[in-house]
Formats: structure tokens, sequence, C-alpha cells
């Protein structure tokens, strides 16, 4: 049952791309029956490990054996991976049966669940590894997979250059954790998690010297473990992938933001909690950047008129909740909402998919409204996520979102407020660009194309069956999982997560001041409310104060993404492809290789070719018999140089003897 769980999507990627021209939309359902099948062996095994408290290993097969470099492909089965199985294959099954019914129509239909599929197997490699380098396998698995979902309509040039932008931003974080990799085999002489997490409290005072300045091991290492962490899950910085990866189709969209590539980030962090435990420099770091992300990302979703976009801003929110929690040490709290935001946002995307599928593929907010009583069923879909994302009470995003930030106030640190701080400021970003979404989608007056508008219509039984399943979960999950995930004296983690007792504040939050409870309550009523007033009552004060010119730059600040496109395209990656240029391509590529290489040595021998002929045909008579005497010359030295030598010593002897005969006279 345990392999079965992983090579299910394998084999239906396989159906549908080898055998899909010869099975058609029968490999379709392939892909979706064993991805289910998964699903349905993944909560078998949720309930074993959770019900008998105990984990599995599986050793498959010796892998890599050099020296001291022993990698089998193994597998474990601890609470932490059967939550990420249960959470991806659950997701996954519910986005491949949304996709049969969404993507009907599309000629490559067998194409892109293939895609899925394999989207997901990667996924499971790399939360099921018991190593660092089969966890890598899987690492590289998911953006291969994401490159090829976002660039699934080939022929659009927006889509291609989506693609390529998540390949080649996700590429900085890569490299920074294969350094991270090859760096603990150094100090570890091991990539297995057993070994090194258990030898990590015994390098955590070894240190070493770089530019005189005394560095530890584990900080390197978490800081790179990071920075890659950062590249999957869209932290600050390199965050700028995640919307423009709206391109691909809307089930890609969930699947990327819900359950998959996006987590892959997190999830690190959760499996390397050993590592981060040991140093307060990276989780210091984990703090700020995961509670800027969360602001940044809010604020930056605030004036969006793309549908998926904003949702995608979102993500990066609650992305950044996740990462500073985990900067909290309350890894716990962070996996509790990881696994409470995949449901509610899987159904805002779908529901948006909903939506963009009736209004014949138009994604623009100001071409929707009036569609409540058109699209029941995805008004009441995306109500309920977007309540449980801004945290509305006794919803899923409820009791994990709240729990976060008053972990960051019972800090008692100044980074632990500052991220408090930020983070309810992004509680208000968030409760506004939902109720915008809404208002402006469901509730606002018809500005659609009237044909488009009265055409729209619900989805067929496949779409609707992933919406319904969604919304039960997006309401009722944070309830049922809160006391076995977060609750005092739980040990449902055991030792998938590490955290120092000095670090577990969880107590602490019953003991913070109440005001500092209900301010997000009160900010999110604000952002709930603020939307209607602003796009009904107030509609015409809202354009005038739009149309001012200190209100104009704002809006564009953060319409435009705080210009982070502009600042990577102008300075960074026109600077990259300016030098490159002129250094790489001409005097390198064009330079030194070429006069080096093959080009030179061709003119080498053009050039000497050409002066050899000249002179055989006479032009030039005096250079021919210099050359001909001195080949001459050369050719008798070489050839009678031994009787050279032997005169030559002959001669010697004979003034030695000589000199002697002299000296005895």
């Amino acid at each position: 049952m345990l392999i079965s769980i992983i090579l299910l999507p394998l084999i239906g990627f396989f159906s549908a791309s080898v055998l899909g021209r010869f099975l058609g939309k029968g490999a379709c359902y392939i892909t979706f029956f064993n991805t289910f099948l998964s699903f349905i062996a993944s909560s078998f095994l949720a309930y074993k490990v959770i019900k008998l408290g105990i984990g599995y290993k599986l050793l498959l097969t010796p892998w890599v054996y050099s020296d001291f470099l022993k990698i089998n492909w193994g597998f474990q089965f601890d609470t932490l991976t059967v939550v990420m199985l249960f959470v991806i294959t659950f997701i996954s099954s519910l986005v491949h049966l949304y996709s049969l019914e969404y993507m009907e129509f599309d000629p490559h239909l067998t194409r892109f669940m293939s895609y899925l599929s394999l989207f997901t197997f990667f996924m499971l490699i790399l939360v099921t590894a018991d190593n660092f380098l089969q966890m890598f396998v899987g690492w590289e698995g998911v953006g291969l997979s994401s490159y090829l979902l976002i660039n699934f309509w080939y022929t659009r040039i927006q889509a291609n250059k989506a693609a390529i932008k998540a390949m080649l931003v996700n590429r900085v974080g890569d490299y920074a954790i294969l350094f991270g990799v090859f760096l603990i085999y150094y100090v570890f002489n091991s990539l297995d998690y057993d070994v090194v997490f258990g030898l990590a409290s015994r390098v955590n005072s070894s240190t070493f010297s770089l530019f005189g300045l005394k560095l530890a091991y584990i900080d390197i290492i978490t800081f790179l473990l990071f920075v890659g962490a950062m590249g999957k899950s869209a932290q600050f910085g390199l965050h700028t992938w995640l919307p423009d990866a709206m391109e691909g189709p809307t089930p890609v969209s969930a699947l990327i933001h819900a359950a998959t590539m996006v987590t892959a980030g997190v999830f690190l962090l959760f499996r390397c909690s050993y590592f981060f435990e040991l140093s307060s420099f990276s989780l210091n770091v984990v703090l700020v950047i995961g509670s800027i992300t969360a602001f940044f990302s809010s604020s930056v979703g605030l004036f969006q008129n793309d549908i998926k976009k904003i949702i995608a801003y979102s993500t990066c929110s609650q992305l950044g909740y996740m990462i500073f929690a985990c900067g909290l040490s309350n890894y716990d709290v962070a996996m509790f909402h990881l696994s409470n935001h995949a449901f509610f946002k899987a159904l805002l995307f779908l529901g948006a998919g909903s939506v963009i599928h009736a209004m014949n593929d138009e994604q623009d907010l100001r071409k929707f409204g009036g569609l409540k009583l058109r699209l029941p069923l995805s008004y009441a879909a995306m109500l309920i996520g977007s309540l449980a994302l801004i945290g509305f009470p006794f919803l899923s995003g409820f009791y994990s979102k709240d729990t976060i930030l008053e972990l960051a106030y019972a800090k008692y640190t100044t980074l632990g407020h500052f991220a408090y701080f930020l983070g309810t400021l992004s509680v208000f970003s968030t409760a506004f660009y939902s109720t915008r979404l809404l208002y402006l989608v469901f509730l606002s007056e018809p500005n659609g194309h009237r044909e488009v508008t009265l055409g729209s219509h619900e989805p067929g039984f496949k779409m609707a069956a992933a919406l319904c399943l969604l919304t039960l979960f997006s309401i009722f999950i944070g309830y049922l999982t809160k006391d076995l995930f977060i609750g005092f004296g739980t040990s449902f983690w055991k030792s998938a997560i590490f955290i120092l007792p000095i670090n577990n504040i969880a107590v602490d939050i019953e003991f913070i001041p109440v005001v500092f409870k209900l301010i997000p309550l009160f900010l999110t009523i604000f952002g709930v409310i603020s939307p209607y007033f602003i796009y009904t009552k107030y509609v015409n004060n809202f354009y005038i104060i739009k149309n001012n010119f200190i209100f104009k730059k704002f809006y564009n600040f953060l319409n435009r993404k705080w210009y982070f496109d502009r600042l990577y395209n102008e300075f960074v990656s026109q600077t990259i492809l300016t030098h490159g240029f002129n250094f790489f391509y001409n005097d390198v590529d064009r330079g030194f290789l070429e006069q080096f290489g093959p080009f030179g040595i061709i003119q080498m021998l053009k050039e000497a070719s050409n002066n050899v002929q000249n002179i055989y045909h006479g032009s030039r008579v005096y250079h021919f018999f210099l050359l001909f005497f001195g080949f001459l010359t050369i050719f008798l030295v070489i050839f009678f140089f031994p009787f050279f030598v032997l005169l030559l010593d002959v001669l010697i002897l004979f003034i030695v003897m000589s000199m002697i005969n002299n000296l005895s006279i």
C-alpha cells in the first residue's frame, strides 16, 4: 500500500502520455481514478499512523554508494508526511475531476491530465523522501511540472514568458538549496534525515572563518535552505513568478497554490525544524521575511483587476503567515494553517474557474457583475472560500490565522511585535480585496457584454461535485483538526517536528491583553464593510479620489506590484543581459573561445596554407631557398645527431686526457 500511494499517479501519467492517443478520454479517467485510489490509500495510512501512533519506513533499493556517501531510495511515513499525503492526493483528485469538465473541449486534454499526474507524483516524492537528495529530485520535479503546466497553452506568448519566469526565479532558490545540501554532506558525511537531524545538536557550535568573520555551519545551512524555500513558496523578493503563473489553465492554479508547488518550501521548513531550532539567526530571518511577504502581498492585492491574480496574491500573503509562524518556532500551527489553507484556496480558484468558464474566459473584474442569481453555486462556493480566507469566526481560516497573530504578539520581542503589526495590517487588506472581489463579480450591476452575462450558466456535475466537497472541508476542517494539530497536550506530531522548550510559547497566548486579540477581528469587519460602501454609496467620491494626484501615485504603486517587475527588468535582468553580451558573448565566446577553438585553428591553417602556396608558386624564390636549406639543416642535425654526440664526446675526452698529461709533466 505504501509504494502504491506514490506509483499510482506515475502510472496515470504514463497512461495519458503514452497511451493517450489510443485510449482517448479514457486515459483521462484513468489518471483521475489512479489519483483517487492514491487518496484512498493515503486516508487509510493516515488513520493507521494516527490511531497506532507509529510511523513507517520503506527501503526500496540502493541508489548512490560512493565511499562514505550511501543513499537509498527510501520513504518515510510519519505524521507530517501522512498529513501532506492526505492534502495533496485529495486536492489533486478534485482538480483531476474538475479538469475533466473544465478542459473537456481542449484538443490536448490527455496531455494536460498527464502533466497533472506527473505534478502529483513529484510532490509525493518530495514529501515522502527520507534523505535530502531524494527530496531534491521531487523538488526539481515539481518545478519541471509547473513549467509544463503554466506553458500548457504554448502558442500564447504570455504563457511562454510566465513559464520561463517561473523557472528562472526558482533557479535562484534551487541553487541555494543545492549548496545547502552540499554543505550538509560536508558537515555530517550523510544526507539521511535520521542521521543528520540526530547529529545536528553536536555540530551546533561548529564554526568556520570567512573573510575574517566567524560563521556557524548551522546558520549557513539553514539560511541556504530558507532561500530555497523562498523561491518555491514565493516569498518577498522571489515572489514575482507566482502571479504570472496564472497564465496556465485555472485547475493548474488551484493545484499549484493549494497542494503542490508553493507548499513545498513551507514543508521543507517543517522537515528541517531540527536545524532551524538551533539557529536563532535563521529564525529571525524567517520571521522578518514571512511577515513582510504577508503585508506586501495583501497590499498588492487591494487594487488588482484580474480575478485570478487577486487570489494568487492572497496565496503569497497566506504563505507569509505560514513562514513567519515557522520563524516563531510554531511549526505545528503553520502546518495547521497550511492544511486549512489548501482547502479554501482550492475552493477559491476552482470557484473562480467556474465563473471564468461561464463568462467565456473573461478574467477582468470590471467586466463582471450581477452573477449572484445566475451562478448561485459558484457564488456560495466563493463566499465560503472568501470568508474562510479572511478568518470569519468558526470557519477553517479563523482557527489558524488568529492563532498565528496571537503567537506573534506573545513572543514579546521587537521582531515578534513587528510581525504582529504587519500581519494585522494584512488582515484588513485580505478582508478588503476578498469583499471587493465578491461584490464586483456577483453583487454589483452587470458590466460585461449582455450576451455573455445572459449566457452564463452553472457548471456540470464534475465541477459542481469538486466545489461542494471543498466547501464542506473549508467550513469544518479547522474545527475538526484544531485539537489534534495544536491542542494543549497533543502528541500528534511526535518526532516529525522539533521545537525547543524555550521556543514553545503556545501557553503565553492565553495571557496577552484581550484588545490585541480583538484588533484583527475589528480590522476584518472594517475591511469587509469598506468596499461595500466604496463601490455602492460612495462610488463617485471614490472616482474623484482616484483622480487625485497623490492617490493616483499610491494606486499605481499597489496596482503595479510595488514596481518589482520594473525593478528586476530594468536593473537586474537588463544589467545581466548587457554584461553577458559585452563580456561572455563578445570577449569570451566570440573572442577567446573562437580564437583558441576550432575557428581560430581553421584560420591559422588557412593562413599557413596560403603562405606555403605563395612560396610554392615562386612569388618569393629567396624565401623558398631559405626554408629549403633551413629544413635541410634541421633534418641533417636530427638524423646525424648521434654521430655529432659521439664526436663531441671523443673531443671532450681528448681534451681532458691532454690536460691530465700536461699536469703530470
